[in-house]
């Protein structure tokens, strides 16, 4: 049997996070054939805590990583950064919408994963700026933000979790500005530069790996209980395949007409000064902000060498195609420059440096596309709105499922249904955009 893949990645605008990550290995291409005992497809999340996992489990086999871009040039280096250990359900206003015990085996979930990549910061070196235990905060602009907040601190004081509320005058002094009226603390987050954390992650594998970028596949082929990935310019051979390609395994003739593939638009600053200037402007140095909403604007200050930066994403979209107009990024980066200067009006003047789009993939039930879908070829993908975290613990699950590895969590993550069939087209599309854009305005000045 042979698959053709219908579409390769795009990447649209360059990430912030991707821009200002140096990088400490060479790209590698893939030349010639290659023979592995594993191939994975996809060097994100979950491709890459997929290739450590394997190492924990098979030691000795040789494993190979196929990346159509480069390292963190794609989802894994677009995303705003947060490895969330509570609820985060983008499918609605509020975080949190299961039951009592559908929570804390989420959370149980998050944070195994979280625990996974916390050994692999430590192992490969990463420091506290790419990897950094803070905690999140859920910044509310409205009465109807704090109304959330309270809401979801309600969800998380019946099952004992520790969380506490900052009212507006801490929210000053933490961002230097007024613009908000409260917020919700839960310590057990991380915040990445997700490039460098992928980055960093790459690295401490490459000396035990083979990690092959601008390598896309193009085909798999099975004969004879073996499958070979071809690429432009060689082919990989192996008995095992690990797909790590998010909404793209669709693309790979899988889930077709399941997964919502949503684009969000985020921009980032020009450096400005940390010094009184950055300081009476925006206050610390250094957070980072969720919305109270789940459709308003994520918000990320930075400082290195005495230079600030702030990053914010607000604005979604539906979109059947991956390639989006510099139009639009445009666009969005205007609605990007009202809501910072909205927050930050002295900010007014400190242009932005990029702007870019992330791929987010959902389910319409909120489960993962994950399992052995062909003998051999196993998805770890549709992450729902938290790649980070999710794709990172799918990534860990396919490497067990893959070499059998029995265990109580891969039994309960594997407790889903499929995902649910999307509308016919045109369809979703004008109701998946319509859904978006009244919660978007539903969510006014959070976004």
């Amino acid at each position: 049997m042979t698959i053709f893949v219908k579409r390769l990645p795009v990447e649209n605008g360059t990430s912030g996070w991707e821009a200002i990550s140096p990088r400490s290995f060479p790209i590698r291409v893939l030349e010639g054939d290659v023979n592995a005992d594993w191939l994975i497809i996809g060097a994100g999340f979950a491709g890459l805590s997929a290739a450590r996992r394997l190492l924990q489990l098979r030691p000795e086999d040789k494993i190979v990583v196929l990346d159509a871009t480069e390292v963190a040039k794609g989802a894994a280096g677009r995303n705003s950064g947060f490895m969330i250990d509570v609820p985060h359900n983008l499918a609605s206003s509020e975080y949190s919408s299961g039951s009592a015990a559908a929570t804390q085996l989420e959370m149980a979930q998050n944070r195994s994963a979280i625990g996974f990549a916390k050994e692999a910061a430590a192992e490969y070196g990463m420091s506290h700026d790419t990897f950094d235990p803070s905690g999140k905060i859920n910044a509310a602009a409205t009465q109807r933000g704090l109304k959330l907040n309270q809401s979801f601190g309600a969800s998380l004081k019946s099952i004992g979790e520790r969380h506490s509320f900052l009212d507006a005058a801490e929210m000053r002094s933490l961002t230097g500005t007024g613009f908000y009226l409260g917020g919700l603390y839960t310590p057990g987050a991380i915040t990445l530069q997700p490039a460098d954390y992928i980055r960093s992650f790459a690295a401490g594998l490459a000396s035990r790996i083979d990690i092959f970028e601008r390598s896309p596949v193009t085909a798999l082929k099975r004969e004879g209980g073996t499958w070979s990935a071809v690429t432009p310019r060689g082919t990989v051979t192996a008995p095992k395949i690990i797909l790590g390609v998010n909404g793209h395994v669709d693309d790979f003739g899988h889930f077709g007409g399941r997964l919502m593939h949503i684009t969000a638009y985020a921009s980032m600053t020009t450096p400005f000064p940390a010094d009184d200037f950055g300081r009476k402007a925006s206050g610390r140095d250094k957070w980072s902000l969720l919305p109270a909403d789940a459709m308003g604007a994520t918000v990320r200050k930075i400082t290195s060498d005495g230079q600030s930066r702030i990053a914010i994403r607000t604005r979604y979209t539906y979109d059947t195609a991956i390639a989006v107009s510099q139009k639009r990024i445009s666009k969005m980066a205007e609605v990007h420059r009202r809501s910072l200067d909205a927050r930050f009006p002295e900010l007014a003047g400190v242009p932005f440096e990029y702007s870019w789009t992330g791929r987010i993939c959902l389910s319409r039930n909120h489960v993962p596309a994950f399992g052995q879908i062909e003998e051999g070829l196993y998805s770890a993908c549709c992450e729902n709105g938290l790649g980070t975290v999710k794709s990172t613990l799918a990534g860990v699950m396919a490497a067990e499922l893959a070499t059998g590895t029995q265990s109580q969590q891969l039994t309960e993550f594997m407790d889903h249904p499929e995902p649910l069939r999307l509308p016919p087209e045109p369809f979703a599309t004008v109701g998946i955009n319509s859904v978006i854009r009244m919660q978007e305005l539903r969510a006014g000045r959070e976004g």
